[in-house]
């Protein structure tokens, strides 16, 4: 059998953090620095990044996807969100690193109350985005102290094993999967710079990169992106910045004449050779150093939104049905692992590594499977209430009776990207569990079934899928939507759907997740997640105003087991129904084994 995608091997090790971390002091000490500021980010601020990109999970064993870390000579702070609050305790040493609010707080918060007053406090230019330097900078000012820029990362100087550049083959996405030939996208673009006024725009975002120029890549783990710079200019030619071996016949033919290669270490001079030009960078996804470099070379800087984000999120007709066709088929595997589990967990010796493996066999039975889409959160109990939980060996356990068990994980087809999580009860729910899944349940379809008018945010939606909790007095620290591509990250943006006051608005084609859940700290987690599609507007029977609504495309049932009845209404209980309902009359006929056919059968009851 083929290797898995998924490794389970424990990634970090709190006991390296006191040598590391007096290494990284030794470093700053011979540089004349007192400080310095790490972030979890690379130079094309990604959130999933290569291993040599790794340096907050080298240095403070914390392996989420978000975080930051600050290190000074008598203390230092690591940073997180609401995902990770449990997983950075258990993971890095906080006699070293306190654990601290990355979004109330940041290092922007923490820096004025702890930098000593004279002190200089380095970063990395290529690794802050134009608008993170500005409020670091602000913080060190506030407490006296001096933001420095360094030439080269301080880590890197002291991680004696770090691994290289990652150089995987580059590869054309095709049309008949793109939707939109690369020239096309282009012209459209130089379009939109000439109206700005500009000459060109700096593209750095890597899916913004592998959308423009219709290419994918496999330089970072389960996202399908090749890492590469691109400059995009007024008249649609393009020049782009990508390791010469990455670089494929296939790829060099599709790119085309109008598509300049050059190696990545000539970017900065590219950057020098717009003087007297006026470049459209984005200050909040470029690094510094692309503002620092065109502001010495002399070229206008037009601050403005990466332009390839808003038509990436919005899906053309072809990608959008590519992802209706990737979701069936997911549903296929998925159908077939809930069968699975049923039958195999009541035994009570089934642990989180096999289920979340078993469930990466049956998507790679497919046929289809290019990688998964990140790494699955396979959690028993209270491994459940983690939110971004991720199994290792040491952690792994097995699924005992009477608990329940979350299992959130996606695929990557080349036709589109899965995202899904189930909740599942193995055993006899208690009252307390059955009564906080359905009130995420509701809220599940409150956002399911909302409709809105063209303007809306997410942010104006997210309450409806916290109501039911928020009635109980309980909530969930996570969004309750992201933004996801098409064979491109699983997360993206430039919309979600959160208490964040983002001010993009909802537009047709955009594909979200519609995750609602509840976690019980040393007890068990629920989510209920499935991906939609943001519809047309259309005006309803008797209305004034054309509305837009969401198409449900994940296709699984949710389990019965852990529904109070009596807490859904009829509207509920007729949207429950309805959906159990398309997705039996959906899969029944691909399953080709009775016995899956039958528990799909059981598991679509209507309620």
């Amino acid at each position: 059998m083929d290797q898995p995608f998924q490794s389970y091997d424990d990634q970090s090790d709190a006991a390296t953090c006191a040598p590391r971390l007096a290494a990284l002091r030794a470093e700053l000490k011979a540089r004349g620095l007192d400080g310095f500021v790490v972030p979890h980010s690379d130079e094309h601020m990604g959130e999933y990044l290569p291993p040599r990109a790794e340096r907050l999970a080298w240095l403070t064993a914390f392996t989420g996807s978000a975080g930051a870390g600050v290190v000074l000579m008598d203390k230092a702070a690591v940073f997180v969100d609401g995902r990770y609050t449990l997983q950075v305790r258990a993971q890095t040493d906080t006699s070293l690193f306190e654990p601290r609010d990355l979004v109330a707080e940041g290092p922007q918060g923490w820096i004025p109350g702890n930098l000593p007053s004279g002190c200089r406090l380095g970063y990395d230019p290529w690794l802050h985005t134009q608008h993170g330097v500005m409020h670091l900078k602000a913080a060190a000012e506030k407490a006296g102290g001096t933001l420095v820029p360094c030439e080269t990362n301080p880590i890197d100087a002291v991680w004696t094993d770090q691994p290289g550049p990652p150089v995987t083959p580059a590869m054309p996405h095709a049309l008949n999967l793109a939707g939109v030939k690369s020239q096309a996208k282009r012209l459209e673009l130089a379009d939109t710079l000439k109206k700005a006024g500009a000459d060109a725009a700096v593209i750095t975002l890597a899916d913004s990169v592998c959308w423009l120029l219709n290419m994918r890549g496999h330089d970072v783990p389960h996202t399908p992106f090749t890492l590469a710079f691109a400059m995009l200019h007024d008249d649609g030619s393009a020049d782009l910045f990508l390791d010469p071996a990455k670089r494929t016949p296939e790829l060099i033919a599709h790119l085309g004449n109008s598509v300049q290669l050059h190696s990545p270490d000539q970017f900065p001079a590219a950057l020098d050779a717009m003087k007297g030009k006026t470049v459209l960078a984005d200050p909040a996804t470029a690094a510094a150093a692309i503002f620092d470099r065109l502001k010495a070379a002399g070229a206008r800087i037009r601050p403005a939104p990466d332009p390839c984000q808003l038509p990436k999120a919005c899906k053309n007709p072809l990608e959008i049905e590519g992802m209706r066709k990737a979701h069936i088929r997911d549903g296929v595997a998925m159908a077939r692992f809930l069968c699975w589990f049923e039958a195999n967990a009541a035994a009570g010796d089934l642990t989180e590594i096999e289920a979340a493996q078993t469930l990466e066999d049956f998507r790679r039975a497919t046929g289809c499977l290019s990688d998964v889409s990140f790494d699955t959160i396979s959690g028993a109990g209270s491994n459940g209430a983690i939110v971004h939980y991720r199994v290792t060996r040491s952690t792994n356990r097995v699924i005992g009776r009477n608990e329940m068990y979350l299992v959130d994980s996606g695929a990557q087809y080349p036709d589109g990207t899965t995202d899904i999580t189930r909740t599942l009860m193995v055993g006899q729910a208690t009252d307390e569990m059955r009564d906080r899944f359905t009130r995420v349940l509701k809220g599940h379809i409150a956002l399911a079934t909302a409709h809105f008018p063209e303007g809306t945010i997410g942010m104006q939606l997210d309450s409806f899928a916290r109501r039911p909790l928020w009635e109980a007095g309980l909530d969930y620290d996570h969004g309750t939507g992201h933004g996801v591509g098409s064979y491109l990250s699983v997360h993206e943006g430039p919309q979600n759907i959160s208490k964040k006051p983002v001010m993009q608005p909802l537009k047709p084609g955009m594909v979200c997740s519609n995750e609602p859940g509840f976690y019980k700290a040393g007890a068990f987690g629920i989510r209920i997640e499935n991906l939609v599609v943001v519809t047309q507007p259309q005006t309803p029977p008797g209305g004034e105003r054309p509305m837009m609504g969401f198409e449900t495309i994940t296709l699984a049932p949710i389990d019965r087991n852990l529904i109070e009845p009596k807490l859904l209404t009829e509207s509920e209980r007729a949207w429950l129904n309805a959906y159990h309902a398309r997705v039996h009359a959906t899969l029944a006929h691909l399953l080709d084994d009775a016995q899956t056919r039958a528990w799909l059968e059981k598991a679509t009851q209507p309620v």
